[in-house]
């Protein structure tokens, strides 16, 4: 049995036809100059009143420049999407910082800050969230990547969290920086995979080090790297380690910074992709048996370790597209300045390429140092955008001197055909210069576009919200697995592609996010401009959906309706 459920329907808008993704290869050389992406900052008004806590302004130490990230969840099942700030400390107490925060969703952009009910208490440096459903119970839990032991919180369902870190088996001492949930061993729950980044003791930092003849904060390089984690779900919500026999520890100890889990080469079973900074990038292909989790890494024999320069960079920000159109899944990776973002078109699931400047992606980003990133169709033409945040880690950092600011502005780049082109403003957004870390992407005011929420170096999180007006030319697919006994009910690793007007777009549930954060839930399509319901032509702008989902179950929905939030369940 197929089950679909219809979430909610936005009023269809008359107007002149052009069918789903008509014009996008057209669009490669009749341009035109404007953008219709419009964004507002509407922090103010959005009841989200907080500045993360990293360290001291300005940084001294390497542990106090890689800010925070932040979570999405549902916690309370209204299906809207709420806000967790996991937040950091000092180094005079790493242990006692302001403590996390739980924003509620109360709709129209709007948030309530519910920490003092939610009963959550943490106050330890942190760094990464994710969010996923540890014991099955039907509720999301949040994992908080700490420096010192990670933190699992249970939702108990009614509202609030109890920390159930030690019943779990978890509680890893060492600096996790990203973590994502995903089954990788296909039993139906969800395994767990932390970044760690150094061996570091505020006590003995390392003497400071030079970048372009200026004294700056020493670090990565000379401290001992952090040895990732993999940790197998017993089905219970307890966890062992299974980071030896799984061979996550047969590479030499990286300086693990983000991740993001999802079959890269169309084998049926989720992959591993890890970015090092200032190393190779590993990819840990899965080779698991019944029974048996095992990853082989994949990395400098598929090209994905290193640039197409073979040189290795220091990967913060993950973001995952099908850039090309192939079907499969192309990695983008953002970088240090005096270098670029970096671009992975996957060629056939086993071999990328670094296509960077194919696509214009290099030279806009080589005085910058970026960190989150998502790919979004912000306009909803059919074809995904691109946002990065950016920010130095160096205070001392001016164009003079480094050839580079502290403060830098959000590289928005909106795809024009087969090229990204940068913009300087989006609507009332004017990109002013920040010192970013994190952002998280989802349609927040549940009005069929992808808002933003961005969270800087001990700096207030700023609300930005898509002002994109059109009703019709979106739709937005929620993949749902509710079996009994089955912990990925958001269906991790699942691929869902859409067809309309006889262009197919993909996307996939991915673990992980674009830098210390998650992913919503949930993923967006844009579908072209609006069209006349009674023009002929409208038939071929039908728009058919399917799901395949991680056990290799297809499930598909014809003609739904655009300007439509669909729930798509696992028979």
């Amino acid at each position: 049995m197929i089950v679909v459920m219809i979430v909610s329907t936005m009023p269809v808008t008359l107007s002149a036809a052009m069918l789903c993704g008509e014009g996008l290869i057209a669009q490669s050389t009749n341009m035109p100059a404007a953008t219709t992406i419009r964004f507002t900052d509407v922090t103010a008004q959005s009841g989200i009143s907080c500045t993360p806590t990293s360290g001291a302004t300005p940084s001294s130490q390497i542990l106090e420049v890689k800010g925070g990230g932040l979570a999405l969840i549902d916690f309370d099942g209204d299906a809207d999407l709420d806000l967790f700030v996991p937040n950091g400390a000092t180094l005079a107490d790493p242990e006692h910082g302001p403590g996390a925060r739980l924003y509620r969703n109360d709709g129209a952009m709007r948030f309530t800050d519910v920490t003092a009910a939610s009963g959550i208490d943490h106050r330890r440096w942190s760094f990464g969230a994710t969010v996923g459903d540890v014991d099955a119970d039907g509720h999301d839990d949040i994992f908080i990547a700490c420096f010192g032991p990670d933190v699992l919180l249970r939702n108990r369902g009614d509202g609030t969290f109890e920390d159930i870190t030690t019943r779990a088996g978890l509680g890893d001492p060492r600096w996790a920086t990203s973590a994502a949930f995903a089954d990788l061993d296909a039993d139906g729950d969800l395994d767990l995979y932390t970044c760690n980044y150094v061996e570091f003791d505020p006590a003995k930092p390392l003497p400071p080090a030079r970048f372009k003849g200026i004294e700056v904060i020493g670090g990565p390089k000379g401290y001992r790297g952090g040895v990732d984690a993999l940790f197998e779900n017993r089905g219970n919500g307890t966890f062992v380690d299974r980071s030896v026999d799984g061979g996550i520890t047969s590479v030499a100890p990286g300086f693990g910074l983000n991740l993001a889990i999802l079959d890269f080469n169309g084998d049926g079973r989720p992959d591993i992709f890890v970015g090092n900074d200032s190393q190779a990038n590993n990819l840990f292909r899965n080779a698991s048996t019944p029974g048996a989790l095992q990853f082989v890494d994949d990395g400098l024999r598929s090209g994905i370790a290193v640039n197409g320069e073979g040189s290795e960079q220091a990967t913060m920000g993950v973001a995952v597209a099908d850039i090309d159109g192939n079907g499969r899944p192309d990695v983008f990776t953002t970088n240090f300045s005096s270098d670029t973002n970096t671009l992975h078109l996957n060629l056939d699931g086993r071999s990328f390429d670094d296509r960077t400047n194919q696509f214009g992606l290099g030279a806009p980003s080589r005085q910058l140092v970026g960190w989150a990133a998502g790919f979004f169709d912000f306009d909803h033409d059919a074809d995904e955008d691109l946002l990065v945040v950016n920010g130095h880690v160096y205070p001392q950092a001016t164009k003079s001197t480094m050839d580079s600011e502290y403060a830098q502005r959000p590289l928005l780049m909106e795809r024009r055909g087969a090229r990204f082109a940068p913009l300087t403003e989006a609507g009332h957004w004017k990109l002013d210069p920040h010192v970013d870390r994190s952002a998280v992407f989802a349609d927040f005011d549940r009005d069929g576009d992808v808002d933003i929420i961005i969270a800087g170096l001990n700096e207030p999180l700023r609300v930005i919200r898509n002002d994109h007006d059109a009703s019709d030319d979106w739709i937005i697919v929620a993949p749902r697995d509710d079996r009994p006994g089955v912990g990925n009910r958001h269906a991790i690793g699942a691929e869902i592609r859409v067809t309309c007007g006889g262009v197919v777009q993909r996307r996939w549930m991915v673990g992980g996010g674009p830098f210390q954060s998650n992913l919503a839930p949930e993923v967006h399509f844009g579908l072209g401009e609006s069209i006349d319901e009674s023009d002929a032509s409208a038939a071929a702008a039908s728009v058919d959906v399917e799901v395949l989902f991680p056990d290799g179950t297809r499930v598909s929905r014809t003609a739904v309706a655009r300007g439509t939030r669909i729930e798509i369940k696992h028979p």
